[in-house]
């Protein structure tokens, strides 16, 4: 006859349950760091040339009469390639800034409009970024060097014209950046640009994961600073855009853009002075707006230049910010921050 058995009762190990609980931990970090270092590597390895490089438009089908230029960064490390587009009797220049790992190629298209409302056009790419590749690159961090040896550069070129910038992606969040440091930019357009860097890599990684992004962002801006020398607050546009008053900015974004949190625009809008104006169009993607309405997008970047450059006085301005302010921000070159409109 069979005899009924007493099932066992799982014995509970502390030493088990120890062990157990310190290997997933010990997963968790893990997994932390390979993802944490996939995204900093993904941000800062060079760029690689692809056979399809060689076939891009050229100022010679566009009919442009562009030179080939180099320049140099602010901080004397490297070259910068670009084109210098000279219209006959312009008052004006305007910088084209392209986006992360974009070529001065692929700005062509809205250069050539500039170009043809009557101003001198400055199109770059930023070192590592574009043709010349094999160095490793940054977020912005870096690349406020090259922004701020172009406005030189053109003021040396020109030095009696008015200078305006249109801005792309993380050109545009340099360019934010950058125009705050410096006096030299009159007017200021930003289409896509981010808010924060920890905002861009907070974006990507909740579209992927679907999962709060702190531990991850934390361990990704440590490695950051050992890796590339830098750390996510010391890129900041948000912190930077109200420094840009009295001259106007014009912020563009697509509703539907998928490498930049649309609400950045908001945020960046929100934190800007007067005058500012934001220009929102809910279709669109990353960089995406011109696609949506050519000649809409085209009429509003030429009407803004001409307003503020071609038909608005040109303003004064002096440095007022007081020395040893702002020490918890990258450095700057001194004589280049707060400034505003002179009596």
């Amino acid at each position: 006859m069979l005899q009924r058995q007493n099932p066992k009762m799982p014995h509970f190990s502390l030493r088990r349950l120890l062990f157990g609980g310190l290997g997933g931990g010990v997963g968790l970090v893990a997994a932390i760091f390979a993802v944490s270092l996939y995204i900093v590597e993904t941000i800062i390895r060079p760029q690689k040339r692809t056979f399809l490089d060689a076939y891009k438009f050229s100022p010679y089908e566009l009919d442009l009469p562009a030179e080939e230029i180099l320049f140099s960064s602010t901080d004397g490390k490297h070259k910068v390639s670009g084109w210098y587009i000279p219209s006959p009797g312009a008052t004006t220049t305007v910088i084209v800034s392209p986006g992360y790992r974009t070529l001065k190629a692929d700005v062509l298209g809205i250069a050539t409009f500039v170009w043809r409302a009557g101003h001198n056009v400055l199109a770059f790419e930023y070192h590592g970024h574009g043709m010349d590749v094999g160095t490793s690159i940054t977020l912005g961090y870096s690349e406020i060097n090259d922004f701020l040896g172009a406005v030189a550069y053109a003021k040396e070129r020109s030095p009696e014209t008015r200078l305006g910038v249109i801005a792309y992606s993380m050109g545009a969040a340099v360019a934010i950046m950058g125009t705050a440091r410096t006096n030299h930019v009159e007017a200021l357009v930003a289409d896509s640009a981010f808010a924060t860097h920890t905002g861009v890599v907070d974006f990507h990684f909740r579209r992927v994961f679907h999962l709060p992004s702190t531990m991850v962002a934390w361990m990704a801006d440590n490695l950051l600073s050992l890796r590339a020398g830098y750390r996510f607050h010391q890129v900041e546009p948000l912190r930077d855009i109200a420094k840009i008053t009295p001259r106007p900015i014009l912020i563009i974004q697509g509703g539907k853009d998928s490498i930049v949190d649309p609400r950045d625009a908001s945020l960046l809008f929100a934190a800007a002075q007067e005058p500012k104006e934001i220009w929102l169009l809910p279709n669109a993607d990353h960089c995406g707006s011109y696609f949506e309405d050519r000649v809409a997008y085209v009429n509003k970047i030429v009407n803004f230049f001409d307003l503020h450059l071609k038909n608005m006085p040109q303003l004064r301005l002096m440095d007022t910010t007081p020395a040893g302010e702002n020490e918890n921000e990258p450095e700057r070159t001194p004589g280049q921050d707060g400034w505003q409109a002179a009596s």
